[in-house]
């Protein structure tokens, strides 16, 4: 499955979760669909990270349609979903996911891969300097998450976190997909610790973790090139709906 064709997978889950909110107004079928977009969304800004030319320029991009799209989306989520008009979409997140990404190789020790390759191959123990860089990073990483959540951007703190694992772990499919379906029983555990076991958020549980098998099924190639589909097609289609419904 290429990268073009995961983003049409998104984008339907997305529109199918859009649609569900519109038409019917509560939790339904559509919405469990519409679980399945994030995760996918997460990856690419992962994968985008890792073979972008220019980094200054996706994240500008991120950005400036992010404040595009605030209006549609306030618009929307105040309408149909009763959220508060602050809420900030999910190109906000996505923007401090792959910020979290870059801060972490950027404040990254040039020497670590010498150190775990000596401490492999010759027996040397890791440096003070090693575990500081390793510390620095996580806490900015889990301060840029927190920072989604008082923002309160569309999949917060979580949404952030998901980012960065798929990046962090893309060198091990395995190891990346099994971290995400935690990912995912972590955050409908503690909903269902919070506000009481219902069946929906096991259900919404499953349908979020689906998203592996098609992050699975990616073959690592591009596939068609339409860089901007996803990003006019997010504010467009909740203008839509919102002036249809």
């Amino acid at each position: 499955m290429t990268s073009f064709a995961l983003k049409i997978v998104a984008i339907i889950s997305m529109f199918c979760d859009h649609f569900g909110d519109a038409l019917i107004g509560h939790f339904s079928f559509f919405n469990l669909i519409g679980r399945i977009a994030f995760p996918i969304f997460a990856f690419q800004i992962s994968e985008g990270y890792s073979h972008t030319k220019n980094l200054k320029k996706y994240l500008l991009r991120l950005g400036i349609f992010a404040v595009i799209s605030q209006i549609p989306f306030s618009l929307f989520s105040y309408k149909y979903l009763g959220a508060s008009p602050l809420s900030l979409n999910v190109f906000f997140t996505l923007f401090i996911g792959l910020l979290a990404i870059h801060l972490w190789n950027e404040l990254s020790n040039k020497r670590d891969g010498v150190f775990v390759r000596n401490f492999e191959q010759k027996g040397h123990t890791y440096s003070s300097t090693f575990y500081l860089s390793i510390i620095l990073r996580i806490v900015v990483v889990i301060l840029l998450a927190y920072l989604a959540n008082v923002l309160n951007t569309d999949y917060g703190f979580w949404g952030v976190i998901v980012i960065f694992a798929f990046y962090f772990f893309k060198d091990k499919k395995a190891v990346m997909l099994t971290s995400f379906v935690i990912l995912c029983i972590i955050r409908y555990g503690l909903d269902i610790i919070n506000y009481g076991f219902n069946y929906a958020y096991v259900l919404l549980c499953i349908f979020t973790a689906i998203a592996a098998i098609f992050i699975g099924l990616y073959n690592g190639k591009q596939g068609k090139k339409i860089k901007y589909l996803l990003y006019f097609f997010y504010p467009v289609h909740l203008l839509l709906l919102y002036f249809i419904f």
